[in-house]
């Protein structure tokens, strides 16, 4: 004889409505902000720039010192002459009311709403102040040019960069951005910088900013032995 059919199951019990699992990620904000660079800032600066070297494969041109910084990038005003804007990050929000270290410029905040926490495994060497956990992410340092076909000064950047743990998440965009605004700002008639040929991520996201790549054009450079040659060269 064929055995009974089990009866069905008795109907599950809805669940109660903090029981239902989240169909998307909660999120983690994340805040920024950027601000003038301060002679305070150079041993940040200065390890910053040391990341860039070895990001760029250049290390064997790097020779800058702390010293070196803190006697040559405070000399000027702000965009008078080289300028620096450092990104920190923070999870807690920055205070509107945060004083500018400068008149000429209001320091630039944003709120990113990210997927997953960001590991910093080195943040502890990019805290300026261990009472709190404001980490530095980034900078960009600029100085003014000028176009004579345009009759107008520019700003031309050095050096923009992101470290690793804070790419890919609008951080670079956010300097490029707050360099383009103070040039807009002061009447300035372009912002000018140039891009390793082997770095395809920064020429494509160059060119999503808005940026034309120049490729008939060449960086001509004299610097070392052959820089120091004209000291001895009558003219």
């Amino acid at each position: 004889m064929a055995a009974a059919a089990a009866p069905p199951p008795p109907p599950t019990a809805a669940p109660e409505p903090n029981m239902v699992p989240q169909s998307s990620p909660i999120g983690h904000p994340l805040f920024s902000r950027i601000r003038l660079a301060t002679p305070l800032d150079v041993p940040f600066i200065h390890k910053l720039i040391h990341q860039m070297a070895v990001f760029e494969r250049l290390t064997h041109l790097f020779s800058a010192t702390e010293s070196n910084l803190s006697s040559t990038l405070f000399t000027s005003p702000p965009f008078k002459s080289f300028t620096v804007f450092l990104l920190e990050v923070s999870r807690s929000p920055f205070p509107t009311t945060a004083v500018s270290s400068s008149p000429d410029f209001t320091p630039l905040l944003k709120t990113h709403n990210l997927d997953l926490p960001v590991e910093d495994p080195e943040s502890y060497n990019f805290t300026p102040d261990m009472l709190n956990d404001v980490v530095v992410a980034g900078f960009v340092l600029f100085f003014p040019n000028y176009s004579s076909f345009l009759a107008k000064p520019g700003f031309y950047i050095e050096d923009i960069f992101v470290r690793e743990p804070y790419r890919r998440k609008g951080f670079g965009s956010m300097l490029l951005t707050a360099v383009a605004k103070q040039a807009v700002k002061m009447g300035y008639g372009r912002v000018e910088w140039v891009v390793l040929d082997w770095n395809a991520n920064a020429i494509k996201f160059y060119e999503q900013m808005g940026a034309q790549i120049l490729q008939e054009w060449r960086v001509c450079r004299l610097a070392g032995d052959a820089l120091q040659a004209f000291d001895n060269v009558n003219i």
